[in-house]
């Protein structure tokens, strides 16, 4: 009987890549980072109350919790628009790729942000080519804006076809996935998505799964807003529990799924599994971070 060798294999491991549990060296140097950050409204009572968020490079994190939990707020706080909807950041800071400061929305932009915001919110009435062009409004060279659509022409199948089309006649699914696309077009370091599953079908939120999927194996950094507990956790690398304007609980996606948050987060959506749910059967393949 042939003793089994004690050498070190040669051969390239095929062993998925795990993303590092919480305490462990980042998979990236921190990208977006919050720290006790207190945000309030003029003439009401604060919302966020000393939140502490970190986002580092190549991860995705789902931001859950139910309605009123202050996950807009903290967007806002993040994006710049807060002040235009009337807020403050009172005390704290936000730092994106290590600069302070979020009152220049363009700036944000120009350095690596988008966000998708919730409805999508594209223009209705100019087409599906007209929106994406917008995508790409800070880049100033019209032949690298052309060169950015064709690479996402050949990335979506969706969009060579319906190129022409008015985005107000697509489907709830085709147009997330315009506005999805529309925010690549600016190559974002940093991609935001403020409730992508809103008000599409269970087979549109596959499908918008399954991209986001797509989106994080090829290294895109994600903060994911949703109320779609399931879904967001199938794609995230990390999770974070808003209440009442604080976070409440962090952990690995596998953690928060293997501790039942899909039916213990009150008030938001757990949903039913979906059609291929990588939680159900072995239709959508179980990502490797969420093992």
């Amino acid at each position: 009987m042939t003793e089994p060798s004690t050498e070190p294999s040669t051969e390239p491991s095929t062993e998925p890549t795990r993303p590092p549990e919480h305490g462990a060296a980042a998979r990236g140097p921190v990208l977006l980072a919050v720290e006790q950050a207190h945000v309030g409204y003029a003439g009401g009572l604060p919302v966020l109350r000393g939140v502490d968020l970190e986002v580092c490079a190549g991860q995705a994190v789902a931001l859950l919790g139910a309605n009123g939990s202050g996950k807009t707020t903290l967007l806002r706080t993040v994006t710049g628009l807060l002040r235009e909807q009337g807020g403050m950041l009172t005390s704290g800071s936000v730092r994106f790729d290590g600069v302070e400061g979020t009152a220049d929305t363009g700036d944000l932009v120009r350095r690596g942000m988008a966000q998708v915001l919730e409805g999508r919110r594209l223009f209705r009435d100019l087409t599906v080519e007209e929106n994406l062009l917008l995508g790409a409004a800070t880049v100033r060279s019209a032949a690298e804006r052309r060169t950015r659509l064709a690479a996402l022409c050949d990335r979506f199948p969706l969009l060579p076809r319906t190129l022409k089309t008015q985005a107000g006649l697509l489907s709830g699914g085709q147009q997330q996935i315009v506005a999805i696309a529309r925010a690549i077009m600016s190559s974002p370091r940093l991609l935001i998505l403020d409730e992508p599953s809103l008000g599409l079908s269970p087979a549109a939120v596959a499908e918008v799964r399954d991209l986001l999927a797509e989106l994080v194996e090829q290294g895109t950094t994600l903060l994911l807003v949703e109320q779609n507990v399931r879904m967001a956790l199938s794609v995230a690398h990390r999770g974070a529990v808003m209440e009442r304007g604080r976070i409440v609980r962090t952990g690995t996606a596998a953690d928060l799924l293997a501790h039942g948050l899909t039916t213990s987060l009150a008030g938001a959506e757990t949903h039913p599994r979906l059609p291929g749910d990588p939680l159900d059967d072995d239709r959508y393949p179980e990502l490797p971070w969420t093992r």
